[in-house]
């Protein structure tokens, strides 16, 4: 599933910034930005806070922990509220959250949580099993609140809370994600008083009431969302002042902002931004493997649960050879080193090699290697024929082209869409790529034939499994649905049943093995890379930040909150300066003469769009 973002973006123009800034020598630009960088610290130095801002280039859809799917604003929920358990930094392994211990009945179909007696909510309430009880009945009472995380309590029979210190979930049946239940829990007295959850985004009053370690305090959309440290966090407050997530849809304005001082950290950097990063000055680039996949989606033949078809998805790509043909001849070793440039890893099974238990791969006999000799073979034995002009003609004896959903502020879509067009047109097929700000509507509407697609993945796989059954198809295609792409297939959703109740360890990491073989060998999907977590912030804004895995891992996006609760300030005075509207207006020459001194901007952009989702 792919989701919109807003198209408003924050004021980034001056006048009078350009021409100056066009005329300047090398030893000038140093001396303006030396300048820019002593301002800013200067400024956040009078303000007296030390401010930890974050430039990021996804919008946040929602406030909301009950809608929000997007993983720029599923990580904020992450910081706000606290789950009822969480991800070990060092090695992901299930760690206590809000619920110190937990203990499932000999059939394991009733589950006990204990919960902590130390956590409040911001507002000074305790924070209660009550609080829990609540959030997990209403998401199994009201399909609007189910919206985000519904596959988690599907299953669930009754949750009550006996005492303030005891949550008990009743189960239908066994669930092995009883101890990964990926859920914010909310303060009851607060949300009770909601209406209509599916509009509520839970953005209009501030202070948000929470239980986490930060508790957001303003925002404004496609602008700058801002968090202060929760002082009375059971774990232990932070160290910033503040935190600020400021939203930029240029990737290279962003990029210039850091070096300028002006943010303290960028994530999801181009190669050639991490290769001129390098050796800035006060700048530490992390390059580290990610939790992500990138894929190639086909689109099923849309449809919704009461059977009804929608969309506009080309025939052709029902049939089977047509898929396997198109990914015999897409060369993923070529994107991971041209498109990527060696920041990623060639993509085979579902799920990242990043979480090892789970990770998979094709037998020799079974993968679908990058052979264009065998995809025409593929084609021609089903009966698409190329013309005299060498075209490929479909069954209807019309020229086989297809188009492709693409993110417009995505340099990576863009690049691989070029190789595509190149590779397939070699088979004689077209390719349109349609790059553009919101392929949301489309993509919801089955109005594609193929797309760009990609999820972070949880060290529990089930969510991102569970996108792919006929139970996450829309209830009728005028609904919204939890899918990715349509997919619904029996031999797929049988697997899913089985590991869902499988609680020993290696038995269920052999199921979702075996349910990723099965989705490869449907070719809805072909997963082309695993991204690497490309990102960089500024040494003398920040002393020492944790990484997930603790060893070498990311520090945007993580399975927590450990980054930007642990986050040390550098020294006194020297965190960016946010508040301060000189501080984020940036002119648009400084930033292309930036590009020009560097010698690898190439004026692209991150995507905007919901490509970084949960």
């Amino acid at each position: 599933m792919v989701l919109a973002t807003g198209a408003a973006t924050t004021a980034l123009v001056t006048a009078g910034a350009v021409a100056p800034q066009a005329q300047a020598q090398p030893q000038d630009r140093a001396l303006a930005q030396s300048q820019a960088q002593s301002q800013a610290r200067a400024a956040a130095a009078d303000d007296g806070k030390q401010v930890l801002t974050v430039a990021v280039s996804q919008s946040i859809d929602s406030l909301s922990p009950f809608l929000a799917q997007r993983l720029v604003s599923t990580s904020i929920h992450r910081l706000t509220y606290d789950y009822l358990t969480n991800y070990d930094v060092k090695d992901g392994h299930t760690v206590p959250g809000l619920a110190t211990s937990w203990k499932p009945s000999p059939d394991k179909l009733t589950w006990t949580y204990t919960i902590r007696d130390d956590s409040k909510w911001s507002d000074g309430k305790q924070a209660t099993a009550e609080d829990a009880a609540w959030t997990f009945n209403k998401m199994m009472t009201d399909e609007n609140a189910a919206t985000a995380n519904g596959s988690f309590t599907a299953n669930f029979k009754k949750v009550t809370a006996p005492d303030p210190k005891t949550l008990v979930i009743e189960l239908k049946k066994p669930q092995a994600t009883m101890t990964a239940l990926d859920v914010p829990i909310v303060p009851k007295h607060v949300w009770e008083k909601v209406g209509d959850f599916s509009k509520f985004n839970n953005d209009k009053q501030f202070p948000i009431v929470g239980n986490g370690p930060f508790i957001i305090t303003d925002f404004k959309v496609d602008q700058y969302l801002k968090l202060k440290p929760n002082k009375d966090f059971w774990r232990g407050a932070p160290k910033f002042d503040e935190l600020v997530f400021k939203y930029y849809k240029d990737g290279d304005a962003a990029v210039a902002a850091l070096q300028k001082g002006e943010v303290s950290f960028v994530q999801g950097l181009t190669p050639a931004q991490a290769e001129a990063l390098k050796s800035a000055e006060n700048i530490k680039v992390n390059d580290a493997p990610g939790r992500r996949f990138f894929a190639l989606a086909t689109n099923p033949g849309a449809r919704s649960k009461d059977g009804k078809k929608f969309g506009n998805g080309h025939k052709a790509l029902l049939d089977p050879a047509v898929r396997k043909a198109l990914f015999h001849a897409t060369d993923r070793a070529t994107i991971v080193d041209k498109v990527y440039q060696g920041h990623a890893v060639e993509g085979e099974g579902y799920i990242p090699p990043r979480f090892e238990s789970y990770f998979w791969k094709p037998e020799a006999s079974q993968k679908i290697a990058y052979d264009p000799a065998k995809a025409a073979e593929l084609l021609d034995g089903a009966g698409y024929k190329k013309n005299a002009a060498g075209k490929r003609l479909d069954k209807d004896g019309k020229p086989l082209e297809f188009r492709i959903l693409c993110h417009a502020t995505d340099p990576n879509d863009k690049a691989i869409g070029k190789y595509l067009q190149e590779w397939w047109g070699e088979l004689g097929i077209g390719l349109k790529v349609e790059c553009l700000d919101n392929v949301s509507d489309p993509w919801l509407a089955g109005d594609y034939d193929l797309a760009f697609d990609g999820w972070s993945v949880n060290p529990d796989p089930d969510f991102v499994l569970s996108i792919h059954t006929c139970a996450a198809l829309p209830a009728t295609p005028k609904d919204t649905g939890a899918t990715d792409n349509f997919i619904c297939d029996k031999q797929f959703d049988d697997l899913y049943a089985e590991q869902a109740v499988e609680y020993d360890p290696a038995k269920r990491a052999d199921l979702v093995k075996r349910m990723q073989s099965r989705l490869y060998d449907t070719g809805y999907m072909n997963i082309l890379a695993y991204p690497n977590a490309v990102e960089a912030y500024r040494t003398d804004h920040i002393k020492s930040i944790t990484t997930m895995p603790e060893a070498a891992g990311n520090i945007y996006g993580q399975d927590g909150y450990w980054s930007w609760w642990s986050a040390e300030p550098a020294a006194a005075g020297s965190g960016s300066d946010s508040g301060s509207s000189a501080g984020v207006v940036i002119g648009i020459g400084a930033v292309v003469v930036l590009a020009a001194a560097l010698g690898l901007f190439v004026a692209m952009r991150r995507r905007s769009t919901a490509e970084d989702r949960e």
